[in-house]
Parts: structure tokens; sequence; C-alpha cells
């Protein structure tokens, strides 16, 4: 990470993979050297992934982008002068928590689809200021500014947009999880009494059921002479 950073340019960006220790592990210096990366404001977005993504390796990852300078981002070409700035993300970092996305395409291998992929991109897109509808012909020529297709909104349990300071409080851990939060739980309309009366019951039976099965295992072990 340290070697990236040396060769970026003054506006320059890197993303990468790494193992997900890279986010908390304070082993060898690694939570001194991410701390120093984190105060120098240089921690763009950390996305986690889901596991079973390689086929040699079930073990989840997740991906780093960082940014010299967060004032400056790049106009699409034909909008504008090149490198003006767009939306000012200085003392920000995006976390994504993207663990929940992917679908299983046999026991031991996930996929990310083309919707998966889009709203995360298009997520951290969002986030930084920047347009994500493409250019006709005819803009291009006028050379018109970015036109945004809506703005970023922190989505509980996937996105969250932090700063320093919460960072800070977390003692500068970069996992997605700690500050996107749980997602939010969609009222299914039954009331609270109601669905109360039904899991109490539910519960009860599922106690009976148990009750049961327990004098089932001690009778069998009591007839294979280990009953007490």
């Amino acid at each position: 990470v340290q070697h990236f950073i040396h060769h970026l340019a003054p506006t320059g960006m890197a993303g990468f993979v790494l193992a997900n220790g890279s986010m908390s592990s304070n082993q060898s210096g690694e939570g001194e050297i991410r701390k120093t990366i984190i105060e120098a404001d240089l921690v763009d977005c950390m996305v986690a992934l889901p596991g079973q993504l390689f086929y040699s390796t079930q073990i989840p990852v997740c991906l780093w982008f960082l940014r010299r300078d967060k004032r400056r981002l790049p106009s699409p070409p034909g909008r504008g002068a090149g490198g003006e700035s767009v939306r000012d993300r200085r003392g920000e970092t995006l976390f994504i928590d993207a663990r929940k996305l992917g679908s299983l395409v046999d026991r031991t291998h996930r996929e990310l689809t083309d919707a998966d992929i889009a709203k995360i991109a298009g997520t951290y897109h969002l986030w930084r200021g920047e347009a994500l509808e493409p250019l006709s012909p005819r803009e291009r020529g006028r050379g018109e500014g970015p036109v945004l297709p809506g703005h970023y909104e922190d989505i509980p349990g996937f996105c969250k947009s932090a700063t320093l300071d919460d960072i800070r409080k977390h003692g500068h851990v970069l996992t997605p999880g700690r500050y996107v939060g749980a997602a939010a739980v969609e009222d299914d309309g039954e009331p609270f009494e109601d669905k109360m009366q039904r899991l109490t019951e539910t519960l009860r039976e599922q106690q009976k059921e148990a009750a049961k099965l327990d004098a089932a295992i001690a009778a069998n072990l009591q007839h294979l002479g280990f009953g007490a």
C-alpha cells in the first residue's frame, strides 16, 4: 500500500484488493501504517465483499480506494475543463458493506451480478459527485458540465459516508460493518400484539417438541446402559 501511495500523482487514485485483516490488523506495525494513511486523508472508499468469490479460496476480501486529493475530481471528456472540482470530500470516507450481495452459482462459488456491481459502483460515483449518465455526441460537442442523475444518501446496512472523527472513534479500523449499521426492517403490517401472540405460540410448540426429543434421547441412552 505504501508503494502504491509513493507512486501516485498529486491528483492520482489507486484501487486494489486486500485481505480483510488489512482493515483492522495491528500486527507488525500494520495498525500504525493504516492510522497514518487515514490521518493523511488518503482513504476514499472501503468495500467489504462477500466470501466464495474465488475458486482458490472462500475467504472474503475487501477493496481499498485511495486518493491523493479529494477536492479534485476529473470531469468526463467534453464536460468542462479537466480536473475541475465536482465535490469536495476532504475528511470523509465512503464505507460500503457488500457482503450480502452476489448469488451462489454452485455450492462453493458466488458471483456478483451486473446489478450488484452497478449498485456498488454507482453508489461510489454518486458519493464522489460524478455523472453516471453517458454523454451524447451533442453534449460532447457543446462541452457541457456534468449532469448528476441523483444524489448520494446513506443506506443503513449498506453504505455510510463517515468523517475522520468517526474513524478515530473506531480506533482507525476500516471495517465497513462498523459504520453502515443495520439494515432497516420493513414493516410487514402485522400489529405488534398479534405478532407477539403468534411468536409466543410458536415458541411454546417448539418447547414441547424439544421436551419430547429430550425424553426420547434419555430413553435411548438408558436402553443402552448409559442412563442416570
